[in-house]
């Protein structure tokens, strides 16, 4: 599929071969690839619909390495994309034909593990799940833990604001990062926040999580880890109706049970999962909750009966509770390989990424279904049900003529109604490319053109994943014009610096 992009710069292009000289000189040795071949491997992030390979890609192992390429491609205009292990689902590594892919892939160090401020300093290269892994001898975790946990590296969590299925009760990856080290794209580097739990000033930390590489390249990241809990403990949970689910998802909240972990699955995922998996999943069930409660053993054997009269009270027909770790384990690994068990029963597959609020998720379902009809093509709908973060997956074959347009106008009309019911575009894929062109659904143009503002102040220039977020990318200037009229400014009484 093609997709519009920034134009590329022929006089960029045309000093190829200096560039890639100047930066074998910064990366020594492997850490400069320029051969077509080897660069397909960098040709798209985990939205695989879109390919572009880029003009070539560097792989620093250390900070100082990141600041000499940054400054040598500000100094010369040379657009540069940050890419850390590839699994965006939003196409927000996507490469520019005139754009250096600069990879982290190398930065897979931890550098301290703190247990007395109960963090570790990790680069971004190294993995969701090594964090949690490197800690669990003293009982310690990484509370974040996206789907890809095993694959994704902890600086895309980061660009991206990844969540999780235990995101309902312990937070997104925004409220587990307390610190970083960035490096602008002038190449100076900067420190943000810390091991404090409070920083004093602005919530930068707040604006460069989520930033999708727009602003600078993240070079070392410190994140809060916690105890285990004593006792954790999953039922799961089958309905007759989607929306039956639905309301048993609200009616827990409404409550006051917050789950460790609370995640939906409609009939074609649970079936795809328990083929993938065998977790022992009830096949005769049009919706699966799995319902994870954590902390003291007393405390968790009170919120199970609770949990399970709300839902027998919903309408359930199935409630099974795990009984050990092993089988609690087991609930979640079915969940967890959702997405690649679907790929076994489709030729290709959209996951969508929105989010709602949890009261219109009955709506949101009953329309899926109903745009399922209008574009024929059949979906697999898995949901971090407890914050709302719908992932449609849209099932397609890219070999049949129209479909992967079908397929991208589905995709359309569910974030579209997303919006109208409340929620947003993205719960934690990001914007990337995929959802660009539908901002000015949620954003007006001020709104975004302020956006644009807080980019403009750490990239001025523009050269740091241009042609992703945002539809319409204005050059910097022209957001700090001031309108003049008949030569008087606006609001002439105040004064002006």
């Amino acid at each position: 599929m093609a997709i519009m992009m920034p134009a590329a710069d022929q006089a960029v292009l045309g000093r190829r071969g200096e560039i890639v000289a100047a930066l074998r000189a910064i990366v020594p040795g492997e850490g400069v690839i320029d051969s077509a071949a080897e660069m397909l491997a960098y040709e798209s992030d985990g939205l695989t619909a879109y390919r572009q390979p880029p003009m070539v890609v560097v792989l620093p192992d250390t900070t100082e390495q990141v600041s000499q390429v940054l400054k040598y491609c500000f100094e010369h205009g040379i657009k540069v994309v940050p890419r850390g292990s590839g699994t965006s689902l939003s196409g927000g590594a996507l490469p520019l034909v005139d754009g250096v892919l600069l990879g982290l892939g190398k930065f897979k160090r931890i550098r301290e593990i703190d247990f007395d401020n109960r963090v570790v300093v990790t680069e971004p290269g190294v993995t969701n799940l090594a964090i949690s892994q490197a800690v669990a001898h003293a009982g310690f975790y990484y509370a974040p833990d996206p789907s890809s946990q095993i694959a994704c590296s902890i600086g895309g969590n980061v660009a991206e604001n990844s969540g999780g299925v235990h995101c309902l009760k312990y937070g997104m990856t925004t409220n587990n990062v307390l610190g970083c080290e960035i490096v602008l794209m002038s190449g100076e580097i900067l420190r943000i926040g810390g091991k404090a739990a409070e920083n004093s000033g602005y919530d930068l930390m707040g604006i460069i999580t989520g930033s999708e590489g727009l602003l600078g390249v993240i070079t070392e990241i410190t994140v809060r880890i916690l105890q285990k809990p004593e006792t954790a403990r999953a039922l799961m949970v089958g309905f007759a109706e989607v929306e039956a689910a639905g309301e048993c998802v609200a009616r827990i909240i409404g409550a006051g049970i917050i789950p460790g972990g609370m995640e939906m699955m409609d009939k074609p995922a649970i079936h795809a999962a328990e083929a993938f998996v065998h977790a022992g999943y009830p096949l005769d069930v049009e919706a699966l909750l799995i319902i994870e409660l954590d902390g003291p053993s007393v405390e968790v054997d009170e919120l199970i009966k609770r949990v399970e009269a709300i839902a027998q009270g919903c309408g359930s027909t199935t409630c099974q509770i795990s009984t050990s770790e092993a089988e609690r384990n087991l609930f979640w690994a079915g969940r967890k390989a959702a997405f690649p068990a679907v790929g076994r029963i489709s030729p290709d597959y959209l996951c969508m990424d929105g989010t709602i609020p949890r009261g219109a998720l009955p709506k949101a379902l009953a329309r899926i279904r109903d745009l399922s009809a209008k574009y024929d093509l059949r979906v697999a709908n898995v949901f971090h049900a407890g914050d709302g973060n719908l992932h449609p997956l849209i099932l397609y074959d890219a070999n049949k003529p129209g479909e992967i347009e079908r397929a991208e106008a589905f995709g359309a009309d569910i974030l579209r109604a997303c919006v109208e019911f409340g929620g947003v575009l993205t719960g934690e894929h990001g914007v990337g490319i995929e959802k660009r062109d539908l901002m000015d659904e949620m954003f007006s143009e001020a709104d975004l053109n302020q956006q644009q503002r807080l980019k403009c102040a750490f990239d001025a220039q523009g050269l740091l994943n241009p042609g992703k977020v945002f539809p319409t990318l204005h050059r910097c200037a022209e957001l700090g014009r001031m309108h003049v009229h008949a030569g008087q400014l606006a609001f002439p009484d105040l004064p002006r610096f």
